[in-house]
């Protein structure tokens, strides 16, 4: 399929460079469950993209395909220039899964030297890291705590931190401020514009439609397809709408339609 007729096709208008991230065709099925359905979609370095949708629309899917961690059943997948899967993809990578990946038993800065160790920090260059991630999740003062002991939205707070220790290129985030507090959830966001003005690309998935607001870019997912992809700002004019979850049922209800026409 040519760029230029790719639904999740950048709008960086001017860009010579490849997409960090191209799905083309892109199908997963589970027994009988077609979770993504021919999705076609491309991610430009230093994006923050946005995967809006219900559950069950094939976010989390997504994510785990693009980690490497489940093989599609149709469709290619390129990151970082590479098809996947690819091994050598891992290190540049940083993801935050729903579920935890935390050892209780351990501290949080235990923790994250674990995950440094994973991606290859060590010596001063690791504790410089952790502790400015620490810094940034506010979990300094807890940092010789022991996990177990930490809250639910503490412990969303350092799963944030051991995916985003080691600076990956690309962070796929699902879920990340589920429990956060919306002050904290506005640091975060914060954090996540200084990591694009540095170049790191983030894909998020989120249920809070006042942060999709904050994406470059969103994709609105529905059964597996991408019923509508570009700026906030393009999808609330599309839409003809100020709010953005009347917009995403306003692009429901045209993918309703069109499937019914087809």
């Amino acid at each position: 399929m040519a760029d230029d007729k790719r639904v999740g096709a950048p709008s960086l208008a001017g860009s010579a460079k490849e997409p960090l991230v191209i799905c083309d065709g892109l199908v997963k099925v589970f027994g009988r469950l077609r979770v993504l359905d021919g999705l076609d979609l491309a991610i430009g370095v230093g994006e923050t993209f946005g995967l809006v949708g219900p559950n069950g629309s094939g976010k989390t899917t997504l994510m785990r395909i693009l980690a490497g961690l489940v093989r599609p059943t149709a469709g290619s997948v390129r990151v970082l220039g590479r098809r996947l899967p690819d091994p050598r993809v891992a290190a540049s990578l940083g993801y935050m899964t729903q579920l935890s990946a935390l050892y209780l038993d351990l501290t949080a800065r235990e923790n994250l030297r674990f995950f440094c160790s994973i991606y290859g920090l060590r010596g001063q260059e690791r504790e410089r890291r952790i502790a400015e991630i620490l810094a940034r999740v506010d979990l300094s003062a807890d940092a010789d705590r022991v996990v177990a002991t930490f809250s639910g939205g503490m412990r969303q707070r350092l799963s944030l931190a051991c995916a985003l220790v080691h600076r990956p290129r690309l962070a796929l985030l699902d879920e990340p401020t589920v429990g956060v507090d919306p002050e904290l959830r506005r640091s975060f966001w914060d954090y996540f514009a200084q990591l694009n003005r540095e170049g790191t690309t983030i894909i998020v998935s989120t249920h809070h439609l006042d942060e999709a607001a904050r994406c470059s870019r969103l994709g609105l997912l529905r059964f597996g397809r991408l019923l509508a992809c570009g700026t906030p700002h393009e999808l609330l004019a599309g839409a003809g709408t100020s709010d953005m979850e009347a917009a995403f049922l306003y692009y429901a209800a045209r993918g309703r339609q069109e499937e019914v026409t087809a």
